[in-house]
């Protein structure tokens, strides 16, 4: 007779993955057994209406989040089947809990530290199963799909929030407020000789001494350990070029991804991504260790890493300028010892051109360059406080989720602001998960008075939540609002004109409003070829008239107290 207590990964031949079904009743079983030790249940409900469950490990019975953060109790999650093709995370921390359970020495070793986990996060990509959508992954005999039942990407969703699942996930974070994450994943690309290789958050956004932690503490330890452990681990492979000989360059987390977003909140991410090419076995085996190897960091620097945080946090309220875009520094690298395959070319018998591959026959190791700083090339002034009308809804709902502490106009009122205007957007030609996403978004700055209505949004900087708030209001920062489309209306002008009538309306504009004339003369002078075009002309004169100005168009309708 089977033991019960054994995850469906263990009763198999090592290369299964567990069912949603499976997995979900065999924690209410655990926490049936183990009632002091696991507490688990319904978090929320996904789009296709599936519940989500979160799970806490406490080695004092105490589960309660208010009680947990009362007594300043270090927080450890563990995130997993975010893509559900990419399951040993979800295998591994079934038999870790587990064995919290039933190994009392276990259990002790967390001392005050708390082990929170979501067992399975996209439940509805874990139900569309089966062995075809991971193209070169070895095993296990079946599996779930990346896309959830809107076929988004998840892992592209954290900031903003279009599934119900991402918005149980930021209410999730923000109530419990981890100090430390493990997402897990699988990788594709390159072909080498490491198992496991890691993301990290971009240690720039958490704080100078939280970031310098993280990357001259934490990660030579974690790096040391899994060595030890007989799993050495690199750095994610992102080749620059074709393959890893030319060089990697570190992964740049913006907040779309889950360690981008936490490091929203000055949490430390991590996203272990264990190698397409290895059997499941191994992937599933280093994947525990590296869960462990963290949590055991965590538990052992705790406190040290909860100072820092609030540290981190408690500048962001003083602050006076915020770098909200980054690029790869290419001119101060360094340099890691990789462990790598031969690649090589040969003519391909598809078609008429060489193609890679690497020759596992010809291991190497040697020094590559590692591009692992940034620059941030996006710098705006801190501002005291950001005002959103409350007909923005959608970005006030996901400032709630995140605990952004909000105060509402009690009643109408004029208001000196600063705000932007839109000079120009550049947008990707197709659709990017269920977005036209801004790539490149121009500005200028403007001051002006606005109306204000009882029941809008002021969102102060003095918070925590600081960096939360400015890399979602900046229309700048890599994955604002804005240049996730929530704002796209403002884009639109709304009013136009009959060209026969508005063409003698122009000419008394342009003697009336001297400002335009200077503006229409610049114009003429940069585009000859376009003077011929009798709505070329006509819309540059209303777009730039003052008389018929449409105030809100072109404006970003998030407003800056400075």
């Amino acid at each position: 007779m089977s033991n019960p207590l054994m995850t469906p990964y263990e009763l198999g031949n090592q290369n299964q993955t567990t069912t949603l079904g499976e997995c979900i009743a065999w924690y209410e079983d655990l926490a049936r057994r183990y009632p002091s030790v696991l507490r688990f249940g319904v978090v929320g409900t996904s789009d296709a209406g599936v519940p989500i469950h979160a799970g806490v490990v406490s080695s004092d019975g105490v589960f309660e989040v208010e009680a947990i953060k009362a007594a300043g109790r270090p927080v450890f999650f563990n995130n997993n089947g975010i893509h559900p093709g990419e399951p040993e995370g979800v295998d591994a921390c079934m038999a870790l809990v587990r064995d919290f359970c039933t190994q009392p020495e276990q259990l002790a070793a967390l001392g005050k530290t708390v082990f929170l986990f979501v067992p399975l996060y996209n439940v509805d990509g874990s139900i569309n199963r089966a062995n075809t959508s991971r193209v070169n992954q070895d095993g296990p005999e079946q599996f779930g799909f990346r896309g959830n039942s809107r076929h988004l990407d998840l892992n592209r969703d954290f900031v903003k929030c279009d599934t119900l699942t991402a918005q149980t996930f930021n209410k999730l974070f923000a109530t419990w407020d981890p100090d430390v994450m493990v997402d897990t994943h699988t990788s594709n690309g390159a072909d080498y000789s490491y198992t496991m290789t890691l993301i990290h958050t971009q240690a720039d956004k958490l704080g100078s001494e939280l970031g310098g932690f993280l990357t001259g503490t934490m990660l030579p330890a974690l790096y040391a350990e899994m060595e030890a452990r007989g799993w050495p681990t690199c750095p994610y492979v992102n080749p620059v070029k074709d393959s890893p000989d030319h060089g990697i360059a570190e992964f740049l987390e913006t907040a779309r991804f889950s360690t981008g977003y936490a490091a929203l909140h000055h949490t430390i991410g991590f996203m272990p991504e264990t190698h397409m090419l290895k059997p499941f076995k191994d992937r599933y085996e280093s994947m525990r260790a590296l869960v462990e190897t963290a949590l055991d960091f965590t538990v052992r620097h705790a406190d040290q890493i909860r100072q820092l945080r609030r540290a981190a946090k408690a500048a962001g309220r003083t602050r006076a300028e915020w770098p909200i875009h980054w690029v790869m520094d290419e001119e101060n690298t360094s340099t890691f010892r990789f462990k790598g395959y031969e690649a090589r070319y040969k003519p391909s018998v598809l078609g008429d051109y060489s193609r890679l591959y690497y020759d596992r026959s010809s291991p190497w190791e040697r020094d590559i360059t590692y591009y692992n700083r940034f620059k941030a090339d996006v710098t705006v002034p801190a501002a005291k406080a950001y005002i959103v009308p409350q007909a923005w809804r959608e970005a006030i709902e996901r400032l709630e989720l995140n605990g952004v502490q909000l105060e509402r106009v009690t009643q109408d009122r004029m208001q000196d602001v600063a705000y932007y205007h839109i000079a120009s957007v550049s947008s990707r030609p197709n659709a990017y998960e269920g977005h036209m996403f801004h790539d490149d978004v121009q500005l200028e700055k403007r001051r002006g008075a606005v109306q204000l209505r009882a029941g809008d949004v002021i969102v102060s900087l003095d918070q925590d939540k600081a960096r939360y708030v400015v890399e979602t209001l900046e229309p700048q920062a890599h994955d604002s609002f804005f240049r996730w489309g929530f704002f796209n209306s403002v884009l639109e002008k709304k009013e136009a004109y009959s060209d026969y009538v508005f063409e003698d309306e122009a000419e008394k504009l342009l003697a009336e409003e001297p400002a335009l004339a200077a503006k229409f003369a610049e114009w003429k002078a940069a585009n000859p070829a376009l003077l011929s075009n009798q709505e070329a002309v006509l819309d540059f004169i209303f777009a730039h008239c003052d008389k018929y100005r449409e105030p809100e168009w072109r404006r970003y309708p998030v407003f800056m107290v400075e």
